[in-house]
């Protein structure tokens, strides 16, 4: 009906039909309005506690309703609140939101990949997990359609990182060739490095201390 006002469109339904609507239809504006409405306005504990426990009648979080649409806008908005929940769980399949997007992305169009694909990037940078497994025993990563390399090197490079934080290696060091590849190198050459003093050891029996010194001065050399 033309004419209507925002208050009509919305008469009847309730603060969590209007935020699973939002982030369905990837209306930034719809959530902006419930987020910025009493008492929900600059109550970040009311807002996350909302967000997070709000789900449709098959389970889903808000975040799953975005991330299996895709929707890139929303869930960037959802992920500025603070507090918000990355990993929650779908009731059906155990799911994440990253297997989620996942499954969406595996749906569309090869043309469609490197939006997926940037989308995921945004989820694991925000604080999704690679390395939650759902009820199948299934990662993201096991869920990826094998044609879409890009998106699997994404998130083999966060699961990376995830398996090492104690080692305090960062996605950017995996990306940049200092993560693994790095270390292994480093490691190698510190092995050649014994070797080579193996090497003139075996060359040097002590017996004769002219050679001794020489050996001494090599090393020195060396340093």
């Amino acid at each position: 009906m033309a004419g209507h006002t925002k208050e009509e469109e919305h008469e009847g339904a309730s603060t969590s039909e209007l935020l699973i609507e939002a982030c369905r239809r990837n209306n930034t504006d719809l959530l902006t309005e419930i987020l910025s409405t009493p008492p929900l306005k600059n109550n970040e504990p009311a807002i996350a506690a909302l967000l997070n426990s709000t789900t449709t009648v098959l389970g889903n979080h808000l975040y799953h309703e975005a991330a299996s649409r895709g929707n890139y806008e929303i869930i960037d908005l959802l992920l500025d609140q603070d507090g918000f929940e990355c990993d929650p769980l779908s009731r059906a399949d155990g799911d994440t939101p990253l297997h989620s997007a996942v499954r969406w992305i595996n749906s569309e169009p090869a043309a469609q990949r490197e939006f997926g694909n940037a989308l995921v990037e945004m989820m694991l940078e925000a604080g999704s997990s690679p390395r939650v497994k759902n009820k199948g025993g299934l990662t993201p990563l096991a869920l990826v359609d094998p044609r879409n390399e890009g998106l699997r090197e994404a998130i083999r490079r966060h699961e990376y990182a995830a398996m090492n934080a104690g080692d305090f290696v960062s996605v950017e060091e995996v990306r940049g060739g200092k993560g693994l590849v790095g270390k292994r190198a480093e490691a190698e050459e510190e092995h050649d490095n014994d070797d080579d003093d193996d090497d003139e050891d075996a060359e040097f029996s002590g017996s004769d201390e002219e050679e001794r010194v020489e050996l001494e001065k090599r090393r020195r050399a060396k340093r």
